[in-house]
């Protein structure tokens, strides 16, 4: 069966038990047991799209793994260079295939004492693309404000929170009360994040048949979205990016000696949804955000009448359907996360356009010709970027659940 059958099968089961949960009458004896079925048929077509895309995922990177290697080792008989034949062996093999005479290789090869000589951006249009697929890495720049500035200079937010206030009645020819409005900064500073750096032997990048740049550039992409999201997410705030959920405040603390050390209940739940100000979830954006392993947790509680908590995401018109939802609100994965633990703030909910992320410029793609990469016979390969985050927020728009103690 093909993807699109496969997507449309989903939509199809997702709108049936869309329609079974919301339904008033709901039996648990005799619905239950249907929606338990029609969730495993889920599962089952969401295993068989993944794995899909995950073949041809392999299959594309393998195929061009595989040019890269073979490459290698042509060039490797042709200039006798040892170094290409480790290189194709790592390739195929990765770091266990390698033993120490050929670490010693690698460590010849890689030399870097005067890496910065030489160096030239690549082309502007590539480092925007490699910005753009920031966003596949863990969830944060797909749900927070990213803001784009020419220069590094300070960036502070006026901030004013106001939920609490309120006017008065006043008497006639009565004095009206002072109560001035107070107002702070949140400031956004911005970081330099490397890539670190990647050589590969020049014999590589003269074959026709290789696109070795495009090999390198996804690796360079992967390191920098793994670490901005981290930060992003759990970042300490000191010289570095403050993560959403340090920067939250805590919503709802499970009680010591419950059953929420490892776990969370749907009270707690209903409770960190309320925690967040109204003004905030009926913009729309509000949503849960929990690593994979607190989903699959999740999917377990049922409300007071004994009704599942958790419905697939269904949208008419759209084969790949929309997000999952909980108590009516979209998840967003995210797997720097903490996993439900003692003490740990495992599931964030609110509307995550609050924390903003900013970017200098592009990222700065460079290739570097000279010095010692020169005469080594190679090209190094390396990515900058200048970028920061902070919850721009005082009224609380971020709220996080923490796991009892004990």
């Amino acid at each position: 069966m093909s993807i699109q059958a496969l997507r449309e099968q989903r939509a199809a089961k997702a709108k049936a038990l869309h329609d079974l949960v919301n339904k008033k009458d709901w039996d648990a004896d005799k619905d239950q047991p249907v929606y338990d079925a029609g969730l495993a048929e889920i599962d089952q077509i969401d295993a068989a799209i993944q794995r899909i895309n995950d073949v041809n995922a392999k299959i594309a990177e393998d195929s061009r793994t595989q040019e890269v290697a073979d490459a290698a080792d042509r060039l490797a008989v042709n200039k006798k260079d040892p170094g290409l034949a480790v290189y194709a062996k790592w390739l195929r093999g990765g770091d266990k295939a390698l033993n120490a005479e050929d670490w010693a290789t690698v460590r010849n090869t890689m030399s870097t004492t005067t890496g910065s000589e030489g160096g030239f951006t690549v082309d502007s249009q590539v480092a925007t693309s490699v910005l753009d697929a920031l966003k596949a890495y863990g969830g944060m720049r797909a749900v927070s404000t990213i803001i784009q500035t020419s220069g590094i200079g300070d960036m502070s937010f006026p901030t004013s929170d106001g939920t609490s206030e309120e006017g008065e009645i006043v008497e006639q020819n009565a004095t009206a009360t002072d109560a001035d409005v107070s107002f702070g900064t949140i400031g956004l500073p911005v970081y330099k994040f490397s890539s670190k750096v990647v050589a590969v032997p020049i014999e590589l990048l003269q074959d026709s048949n290789v696109d070795i740049e495009a090999f390198v550039r996804g690796r360079l992409v992967t390191r920098l979205g793994r670490i901005t999201n981290r930060l992003f997410t759990v970042g300490t705030g000191s010289a570095q990016p403050y993560g959403v959920i340090p920067a939250a405040q805590v919503g709802v603390t499970a009680a010591n000696g419950s059953s929420q050390v490892t776990a969370v209940t749907y009270d707690s739940l209903v409770n960190l949804q309320h925690s967040v100000d109204p003004a905030y979830r009926e913009r729309g954006n509000a949503r849960f955000m929990m690593n994979d392993t607190t989903l699959r947790e999740l999917r377990k509680i049922k409300d007071g009448s004994s009704r599942p908590i958790f419905v697939p995401g269904y949208e008419a018109g759209n084969p790949q359907g929309a997000p999952d939802r909980i108590l009516g609100a979209a998840i967003v994965i995210n797997q720097n996360m903490a996993s439900m633990a003692a003490g740990a703030k495992s599931i964030a909910y609110g509307d995550f356009s609050a924390y903003h992320i900013r970017d200098v410029m592009a990222v700065e793609m460079y290739r570097f010709t000279d010095s010692a990469y020169t005469k080594k016979g190679q090209v190094g390969f390396m990515a900058w970027m200048r970028s920061g985050g902070n919850l721009i927020d005082v009224g609380g728009a971020v709220k996080v659940f923490v796991n009892a103690a004990s």
